[in-house]
């Protein structure tokens, strides 16, 4: 099998330190987690970026402190997202402003569930918004890591497709777990669903959220697919445990891949399985 890419998703825009405190929010905190997550073993870092406050925000003079930070202290793939329930559209696109290798493309609309009370967060993706975020990713050899939460939103990976606005291989980031309208339940039979749905020429990660992310990390290394971990979609380590930082659950997931008997892919190998020019 092909060496597994391991992603960590350091901090999110939803939930901050009252969930967790060991929650990287500032960027100091952010690049610190970084590095020792590719000490761990990560080859990729998804980032979003925090004001003073701890809000999500798309600021690109924060993002570029931040990639800067990590590329003086280690050459890990550096992924912004281009996401951010509440965020502007056009802020958005700010995560590009600070020169990532890669960007996160959301393929769809949803509306999370977010804590104790459940209130409903309307995240909107219109096709018109995917397909420019597409377009300027291709401008700038940003490869688009494109983030489906139900097998509908393939859809809007196959209108890139045909709008010629994405380069092989096609990274796919299924998204299984999420608490609210549009998100899919992170079983094995989902999944598989999910898998069945990929076109020709991709490659796949699996991103399994809250009580989903163990089950999901060891379906995607049985699959031969890729996998990403941290406190922006899971807080625990195991039921009734907060996780003590990002780099344990990366810790164990090179642990388990590894006694199953796949290797661990290093930044650079990253890169080249996802036809990636450093």
């Amino acid at each position: 099998m092909e060496k597994l890419i391991i992603t960590a998703a350091l901090t999110g825009g939803i939930h901050g330190k009252e969930a967790n405190p060991a929650l990287p929010e500032q960027p100091d905190e952010i690049i610190k987690d970084a590095v020792a997550c590719y000490n761990a073993g990560a080859a990729i870092v998804h980032l979003h970026a925090r004001d003073r406050q701890g809000k999500g925000v798309g600021d690109p003079a924060i993002f570029s402190e931040i990639n800067s930070g990590i590329r003086a202290r280690c050459p890990i793939v550096i992924q912004n997202t281009t996401g951010g329930p509440g965020i502007p559209i056009k802020e958005r696109l700010s995560g590009l402003d600070a020169a990532p290798e890669m960007g996160s493309l959301n393929m769809g609309s949803i509306v999370f569930f977010t804590g104790k009370e459940k209130a409903e967060l309307l995240f909107m993706n219109h096709r018109s918004e995917i397909e420019a975020f597409a377009a300027e990713m291709l401008k700038r050899g940003i490869k688009p890591e494109m983030e489906v939460y139900n097998p509908s939103m393939f859809g809007e990976v196959e209108n890139l497709i045909a709008k010629n606005l994405l380069a092989k291989p096609y990274y796919i980031n299924c998204v299984m777990g999420v608490e609210g309208m549009g998100g899919y339940k992170g079983t094995p039979k989902n999944l598989i669903t999910m898998l069945e749905h990929l076109p020709e020429g991709s490659v796949f990660n699996v991103t399994g959220i809250g009580r989903w992310q163990m089950g999901m990390n060891v379906m995607a290394i049985l699959t031969g697919g890729h996998a990403r971990v941290g406190l922006e979609d899971n807080v625990y380590f195991r039921k009734g445990e907060p996780a003590s930082g990002n780099a344990q659950f990366v810790e164990r997931l090179v642990k388990i891949s590894r006694e199953i008997g796949r290797d661990i892919a290093t930044p650079d190998e990253a890169r080249a399985i996802l036809g990636m020019q450093r």
